[in-house]
């Protein structure tokens, strides 16, 4: 009996380029003579639910309730009902007449969004003006459906509040118990057409984050109903983490297997058990419901499929053209998340460092490392090419190796193969100004990295592996050779003084000031229970509050840092300077004017950044 599998991303994910997972699947089980297909009801539910139908029933809908916040959209209903097709079409297509409407100053309704248009607007071209207007008349009528329509909508996650660090199954349950919203209604005839279409044996969600749980449990719901004989699997990011003490049964109503870490392996030994090739003893790290209770099947040892082994990834089936460029935020790095289409691939496999002491690395994504060849990931290049007619890559690493960055690099070169790249990377000493001319010529366009917090006593006490002036001197190296760069910034850190918290803002000052990087966003730190900080975390002076577990997920957990500023008091301070950063603006601002409570005087040196640059020159 031959099974054919259908693997789904559910809603929401990214919106301008394919969420990586299923086509990674999808090349393997290919490969592996197994019957596959996918999509991403992602892009296909968001395509659906803005066309004028269905926003002309959103608006309907909100008039029954009698919910009309964002009234400014509400008193323009008629306009975006008529105009959002045209809108969806220009972020797909940026046709040249069609910018030329959008920024007529009339054409599209003026609301909340729309209204506060930035200063950098200005200095855009025709094309990106239209994109930058169309995408806040999308994210004006995203506002308007999530407050009156469906509380849990978001253009990258759904119903993530009920699903982040839900340590009980029981909110779940009672809200795949109620009526299916607007939104969920018009996923479900989607999916109910897939199955018509398909006729699937086995279908597959990759659900990598908690904004996609629900969704995927609303679909499984309906798919048991439809045809129970159909059976189901959970797998990715989210199960990876949060599920690895899973007890509660409940959620085996809903599916039939659950496989943690790398999908290839365990997928493929559900297949082969459903096609009778293998008992269910033979399973590899998945969960089922074996009398009435949860338990973790995992045939030792584990079947391996090395990196450097497996095929490429193949995005047929995924519907390429409907995907969308957004230009939400005008700073040219930060775009890069929701701007042009992507082919993703992986370097490596895990971290090279796996040492960063909020990081998970007793988890395989962290801590399994390995590596492929700069001939193998160039080929897979080409396939890619070929596939999809696009020459934009994402290499989406925890951290791609300096050595196998340049190695790749010189092969693309060797190929006269000319594409353009980013990736994750350590702000490690390794980047010297010779290697990013290198990586630059190969077209490598941007880096993005942890710099997390701006302190050298608390990046040792992260075991971070790098400090303030090494931090300057490679970013700077990327900055000279055209590559931009963005920094993951941490506050909250345990211990962190309101000090330290001042100081950090003005090292990130100085490193936009001095052009070494180009974006950032900040995070405030949580501990979370796979990390060497939330199995110890007396060690780095916190205390663990909560919460209790009761069967479900576990991740994030509740901490008390008695040494610690009163980290919250420091968000909207650290966003606003930060938002103008971005803007290249208000350099000038002194760090104290950006809170509304008195903070310290930084003790950084003005010319700190500066200097360390000077040196390295």
């Amino acid at each position: 009996m031959r099974i054919k599998t259908l693997l789904i991303t559910p809603p929401f994910t990214q919106l301008n380029t394919p969420y990586p997972a299923t086509s990674y699947l999808s090349g393997f089980l290919k490969a592996n003579d197994a019957p596959t297909v996918q999509c991403d009801l992602s892009i296909e539910l968001f395509s659906r639910i803005f066309t004028r139908n269905v926003i002309l029933e959103i608006f309907a809908e909100a008039e029954a309730q009698s919910n009309f916040k964002f009234k400014k959209v509400w008193k323009q209903r008629q306009e975006y009902i008529n105009k959002v097709d045209m809108v969806i079409a220009y972020l797909r297509e940026q046709e040249e007449s069609t910018a030329k409407h959008f920024v007529s100053g009339s054409f599209l309704p003026v609301a909340h969004r729309s209204e506060k248009i930035a200063e950098s607007y200005k200095s855009l071209d025709l094309i990106d003006k239209a994109k930058h207007l169309g995408t806040l008349f999308i994210e004006e009528l995203g506002d308007f459906i999530m407050a009156n329509v469906d509380e849990f909508f978001s253009f990258t996650r759904y119903a993530e509040q009920i699903a982040r660090s839900a340590s009980s199954f029981d909110q779940l349950d009672e809200f795949l118990n109620y009526e299916p919203t607007l939104i969920e209604e018009q996923l479900l005839i989607l999916l109910e057409e897939k199955l018509i279409e398909q006729k699937p044996d086995l279908v597959g969600f990759s659900v990598p984050f908690p904004g996609n749980l629900f969704s995927a449990l609303r679909c499984a719901q309906f798919i048991k109903h439809y045809d129970p004989k159909i059976k189901i699997a959970f797998g990715g990011g989210y199960c990876n983490t949060e599920l690895r003490k899973l007890r509660d049964p409940r959620i085996f109503n809903y599916l039939d297997f659950i496989s943690l870490d790398d999908g290839e392996g365990p997928l493929l030994r559900i297949i082969q058990y459903l096609s009778k090739e293998i008992g269910i003893d033979s399973l590899e790290r998945t969960y089922i419901l074996k009398d009435g209770k949860v338990h973790y099947q995992d045939k030792i040892p584990n079947t391996i499929f090395h990196h450097r082994n497996l095929p490429a990834p193949t995005y047929e089936g995924l519907q390429l053209e409907s995907y969308l460029s957004f230009l939400d935020v005008i700073n040219p790095m930060h775009r890069l998340w929701t701007d042009g289409r992507w082919n993703k691939l992986t370097v490596s496999h895990g971290c090279y460092w796996k040492q960063c002491s909020f990081c998970d690395v007793t988890l395989d994504y962290i801590g399994n490392y390995q590596m492929t060849t700069a001939v193998d990931l160039v080929n897979k290049i080409e396939l890619l090419i070929e596939e999809t007619g696009s020459t934009s890559f994402h290499f989406v690493d925890e951290a791609a190796p300096p050595k196998a960055l340049k190695a790749i690099a010189q092969e693309l070169l060797d190929r006269k193969l000319e594409i353009k790249w980013w990736t994750n990377i350590r702000f490690e000493k390794t980047f010297t100004p010779e290697l990013c001319e290198l990586l630059a010529k190969s077209g490598c366009i941007a880096v993005t990295g942890g710099l997390e917090v701006a302190s050298d006593r608390l990046l040792a006490k992260m075991k971070k592996g790098v400090d303030i002036a090494q931090v300057a001197r490679v970013t700077h190296a990327f900055s000279q050779n055209g590559i931009m760069t963005h920094a993951y910034l941490m506050y909250g850190f345990p211990t962190q003084t309101s000090q330290e918290t001042i100081d950090s803002l003005e090292v990130v000052r100085q490193l936009f000031e001095n052009k070494c990087i180009q974006s950032a966003f900040w995070h405030l730190f949580t501990a979370t229970t796979h990390s060497p900080i939330g199995k110890d975390p007396e060690s780095f002076g916190i205390e663990i509050t909560g919460p209790e577990f009761h069967g479900f997920a576990e991740n994030d957990l509740i901490h008390i840092d008695p040494t610690g500023a009163s980290h919250d008091d420091f968000t909207t301070g650290l966003n606003t300077a930060l938002d103008s950063y971005l803007n290249n603006i208000n350099f000038d601002t002194p760090i104290q004017d950006w809170f509304d409570f008195d903070v310290e005087k930084t003790t950084v040196d003005p010319k700190l950044i500066y200097d360390e640059i000077l040196e390295r020159s």
